[in-house]
């Protein structure tokens, strides 16, 4: 970091202990996004999201991220293509972070091989551990001074957008160009953020099968969850 940017940077405070950090949250999920963007103005942080490759890159065009949270499954791509971008670029962000609706086990050993410095899990709710899981691996003089309160809060998403998300995921299921293995990766993670687990343990088995022919059954999980009022895809 150069001396403009620790001269601009507001100091962290125990109450906040990202103040005038900048976190680059890709995501397509809103409901996901919404939890983390609530996590990053508790802790003082700014956000922004971009909800595909194609804007993060955008976005990392203007600005430089001190933080980047890199959900691995994409619309446009993985998010271990960007991952081993941001981790091998001349102004790479002080963390970054992956996170996934798979299993731990199955994505966390790929994601560091791709210069991810941790990984957060679905759901991500819990402030306390969003924070420590960012300023562990933060330069020690960019902790806040003083002790630093760790409670159990956690924050809960608007389930309006849990409702907005089941309707993209009918639409990518929808488009030709999308596998159907995306779709239920994307249910997987919706489900550990929801807490669903009949949808999770349904959209993990059709996962597996990886065929095209689950489509069907994937559209009876989402119609099954959406409103009412939200059920035309």
């Amino acid at each position: 970091m150069d001396t403009m940017d620790i001269l601009a940077r507001p100091a962290p405070t125990p109450q906040r202990p990202l103040l005038g950090t900048t976190v680059l949250l890709v995501e397509d999920s809103r409901y996901a996004s919404e939890a983390v963007r609530l996590l990053a103005l508790r802790s003082g942080a700014r956000i922004r999201r971009a909800d595909c490759l194609a804007s993060a890159r955008r976005h990392l065009e203007t600005y430089r991220a001190g933080v980047a949270i890199v959900d691995l499954g994409l619309p446009d791509g993985s998010g271990l293509d960007l991952i081993q971008r941001l981790h091998r670029a001349t102004q790479r962000p002080q963390v970054i972070l992956a996170t996934s609706g798979r299993p731990r086990e199955e994505v966390e050993l790929d994601c560091l091989d791709a210069g991810a410095d941790g990984f957060l899990p679905k759901p991500i709710e819990s402030l306390a551990a969003f924070q420590q899981t960012i300023l562990c691996h933060m330069p020690r003089d960019d902790w806040p001074r003083g002790l630093r309160p760790v409670g159990s809060e956690q924050v809960e998403p608007d389930r309006l957008a849990l409702s907005d998300d089941l309707v993209y995921a009918g639409r990518l299921l929808e488009d030709d160009n999308v596998k159907p293995v995306f779709v239920a990766d994307f249910l997987q993670g919706l489900a550990r953020t929801g807490h669903d687990n009949e949808l999770l343990i349904r959209s993990r088995t059709l996962a597996a099968r990886d065929r095209d022919d689950i489509r069907p059954e994937l559209r009876a999980l989402i119609e099954a969850r959406l409103p009412t009022t939200r059920r035309v895809i």
